[in-house]
This record gives C-alpha cells, sequence and structure tokens, in this order.
C-alpha cells in the first residue's frame, strides 16, 4: 500500500465512524448539562488519562479553563496529568495504578465531575480514580472506545465511540471535547 493508499484509507475509517457520531448526541447533551450543573453548584471538572489521553484531558481542561471560542470568565477544570512531582511521587510509593485515584482523594468533592478518558475504558488508573470519585459521590464520566470496558458499568454516563482503533478513538474524544465546550458556552 502507498502513502497516497494509506492516507485516503485512514480518512475513509475516520469519516465512516463520524458518521456514526450522531448516535451519541442525546448521551453528549446531557454530559454538557452534567458540566453545567457542576459548575453552577460551584464545582470542578476534573479530566484524566495516559499518553494521547493525557494530551487530550490537558486540552479539554484548557479549552474550559481559558477559553472555547466566545470571551467569557474562566471555568474550573483541572487535568490531573500535569503535576508531575505528584504523579512521581503517588507512582513510586503506591503505584502507577494509583496516580489519580490520589488526586481524586485529595481534590475531589460531592459537586465535583471526574472524566477518565481511556480508549480501552480499562486502564487500571483512570478505573481506581472513578472508582474513588464514584466513593465521595462525584459525578462519573468516561470517554472511551470498543466496548466501554471496565468504565461502562463505574460511571454515571460513559461516551464509547464506534470504533476499535485507538487512532480513530481519540480523533472522536477530541470532537466530543470541543463539542462539550461549545455546548458549555452556548449558555
Amino acid at each position: 500500500m502507498n502513502a497516497t493508499e494509506n492516507l485516503n484509507n485512514a480518512i475513509a475509517e475516520h469519516q465512516a465512524m463520524f458518521a456514526q457520531l450522531s448516535t451519541l448526541i442525546p448521551q453528549i447533551k446531557q454530559v454538557a448539562e452534567e458540566l453545567r450543573a457542576c459548575l453552577q453548584r460551584g464545582g470542578k471538572i476534573f479530566l484524566m488519562g495516559n499518553g494521547g489521553s493525557a494530551a487530550d484531558s490537558q486540552h479539554i481542561a484548557a479549552e474550559i479553563v481559558g477559553r472555547y471560542k466566545k470571551e467569557r470568565r474562566g471555568l474550573a477544570a483541572i487535568a490531573l496529568t500535569t503535576d508531575t512531582s505528584i504523579i512521581t511521587s503517588v507512582g513510586n510509593d503506591y503505584g502507577y495504578d494509583y496516580i489519580f485515584a490520589r488526586q481524586i482523594e485529595a481534590l475531589c468533592r460531592p459537586e465535583d465531575v471526574v472524566i477518565g478518558i481511556t480508549t480501552s475504558g480499562n486502564s487500571k488508573n483512570v478505573v481506581a480514580a472513578i472508582e474513588e470519585a464514584n466513593k465521595i459521590g462525584a459525578t462519573t464520566i468516561g470517554l472511551t472506545g470498543g466496548n466501554g470496558g471496565k468504565l461502562s458499568s463505574l460511571c454515571k454516563i460513559n461516551l464509547v465511540m464506534p470504533s476499535n482503533d485507538t487512532p480513530r478513538i481519540q480523533e472522536a474524544h477530541i470532537f466530543v471535547g470541543h463539542s462539550l465546550c461549545d455546548l458549555l458556552e452556548a449558555q
């Protein structure tokens, strides 16, 4: 397969998967309502993930705190992937599986929303953090793919992208993140 065929195949896969995203519109609107209610009651939005999903959590948090399209006051969002001292000390002292759960234990309150981003829905450190958030009574949201993994049974809402291919799932995650920011700013 040459480069042109490879790129055309990737575009076709992307378009086919995105054509199915409309089935998630009711859930995306529901998540936007959860985020809006969280912020109205003085809560914060926590986001986390590994690798590309870590970058996505930082990207979405930046859009919420800064701005997406409209000039407005900053909104409370924190990516749990950014504090290397916490991540490395918790990873060293407790294990990598607890790098997000420990932060949730310390920072999260019942009025908050916790968003776990994992293409498989099974990342151990994301699962542990969602479990901790559930103990606290926070609202839990998943952004996953495939069959939704463990987050399907743990989250109040799990947005499962209609793909089993990691790059396509990640492309949909950032689209959903942008859509949530757009819906938040609409009000």
